[in-house]
């Protein structure tokens, strides 16, 4: 029973009418089976050569490449690209960023906009000189920026620029703002009027504020020199009690970064400036015992070994 239905079912598989003329015969096309693949039909007639692929079979055939040069220099070649491919726009093709977007980048690096206006709802007058109206002889009082931080004017000077039609006066303005705390930071201004000089100084150091390493007796960890142009600054670390000996500007420096106990001398020129910024280069290169234990992956108590 089963072979007269194979042979029914295999002469109706394998003779197939024609495609063109009903009335022409065409010769038989055979089908063949993958070995991989097999019909239900050879399964029942012969279970015995059923050999299903086992997952972890050993077979594999190993090839042995005896032919090639291991030290042979290979060249990459490349496949080639597609027809239908597209190449990614460049970074520089994009959408243009707009003015608005550039200025909330730019207001998160470097704080709120001194031009009056902000978008990411910051204070504008953080780091500026707040105007407080008062009616008292119609003039007006500008009351200082209560930020925690102290000023110190260290030098003003009176500057001529000549020009096509004679000179132009104006005020150069040295000042140091601290909060005595160990942050510090010196500023440079000029204006036409002594007063608008000192607050564009304060401003400026308010940008450029550092942070002075101190020990628990409030001085240096250790000795460090700045130079800054022709000035050269020498500081070194006091007993407690000895207090700040040191002159000129080196020494508004450290007061108004809270240093109590120092020692600093001048070496090179005598311009305030110059020294103020020499003595901020000499504090910015002093590291706390803490960061070179941490960079050299030792206690601190074998630094002292």
């Amino acid at each position: 029973m089963a072979a007269s239905s194979l042979s029914t079912f295999s002469s109706l598989s394998l003779r197939t009418p024609s495609r063109f003329s009903p009335f022409v015969s065409q010769p038989h096309h055979t089908f063949f089976m993958p070995k991989t693949i097999q019909s239900p039909f050879h399964l029942l007639l012969n279970p015995t050569k059923f050999d299903p692929i086992k997952p972890n079979s050993t077979t594999a055939e190993t090839t042995f490449f005896d032919n090639t040069d291991p030290e042979e220099i290979s060249t990459y070649d490349p496949p080639e690209r597609p027809e239908d491919f597209i190449e990614p726009a460049s970074f520089d093709d994009g959408p243009m960023e707009s003015e608005e977007e550039i200025a909330k980048a730019y207001e998160e690096l470097y704080g709120a906009a001194y031009s009056g206006e902000t978008f990411l709802g910051n204070d504008i007058y953080a780091m500026d000189s707040k105007v407080k109206k008062t009616t008292s002889f119609g003039k007006t009082k500008k009351e200082k920026a209560k930020d925690g931080f102290d000023e110190r004017v260290v030098q003003v000077r009176r500057v001529t620029k000549v020009v096509k039609g004679g000179k132009q006066l104006h005020f150069r303005a040295v000042v140091v703002v601290g909060d005595k705390k160990g942050q510090v930071g010196v500023g440079v201004g000029k204006a036409k009027e002594v007063i608008a000089a000192v607050q564009k100084s304060a401003v400026n150091a308010r940008r450029n504020l550092i942070t002075v390493p101190m020990t628990k007796y409030l001085t240096f960890p250790h000795r460090s020199e700045g130079d800054f142009g022709a000035a050269r600054v020498m500081l070194r670390p006091a007993a407690p009690g000895t207090g700040v000996i040191a002159g000129g500007a080196v020494r508004i420096v450290l007061e108004m970064a809270g240093v109590e106990n120092a020692l600093g001398k001048q070496l090179g020129s005598n311009n305030a400036l110059n020294n103020a910024r020499a003595t901020v280069v000499a504090v910015q290169q002093m590291r706390q015992f803490s960061e070179v234990a941490q960079e050299r992956g030792i206690p601190m108590e074998e630094l002292w070994k």
